[in-house]
């Protein structure tokens, strides 16, 4: 019976060791699946990380080509009425006037002459509307609404100001008189 006993002892630990050589196997196996987890956590923060790297990039640089396009924008408004006095001041000359300070009137038309080059070097373009145009909303704002005798409703009848586009962006309107006249 020794026999059986000291068998008896080795099936035993033989046994015992199996099962502590299997949870040793299961530990394992449960260390590699939450270090697999793990990764591919790791692996998902990465490519979010380098996706808001990308997309911070790119707004970046369209904000820097929005500020180069549009960051005079303030200064532009600011010199609208630099040209309507300008404009003005030529608009309301007669050809005696005009005679009599003829050097002054030509100082003022190359200034005029020279802002509107300067407004088209940066891409700051005027609207200017005629008298039987139709009224644009996005482009013209209506001062004022008469019916007039042979015009149709929403034709622009006068045009007290021009506006002015910088680059596709409306910085000021066209003002303007609208025909009221029902059809």
């Amino acid at each position: 019976m020794s026999g059986m006993n000291k068998e008896d002892d080795f099936q035993t630990d033989h046994l015992e060791a199996m099962a502590d050589e299997s949870v040793d196997i299961t530990d394992e196996a449960d260390e590699i699946q939450a270090l697999v987890e793990e990764r591919d956590m790791l692996k998902d923060r990465l490519l979010r990380a380098l996706a808001d790297i990308e997309n911070t990039r790119k707004r970046g640089e369209r904000d820097r080509r929005e500020a180069e396009s549009y960051g005079g924008s303030k200064l532009a408004k600011d010199m609208l009425p630099v040209y309507d006095n300008l404009r003005r001041a030529l608009d309301s000359a007669d050809e005696a006037q005009r005679d009599a300070s003829k050097a002054f009137f030509e100082g003022v038309e190359l200034t005029l002459r020279e802002l509107i080059h300067v407004f088209g070097k940066h891409k700051i373009e005027p609207i200017m509307p005629e008298v039987g145009d139709k009224f644009d909303p996005q482009l013209h704002e209506a001062m004022f609404e008469a019916p007039l005798p042979d015009t149709k409703a929403g034709d622009i009848i006068q045009v007290m100001s021009e506006g002015f586009l910088l680059h596709d962006r409306l910085l000021r309107p066209a003002q303007v008189g609208v025909s009221s006249t029902p059809a």
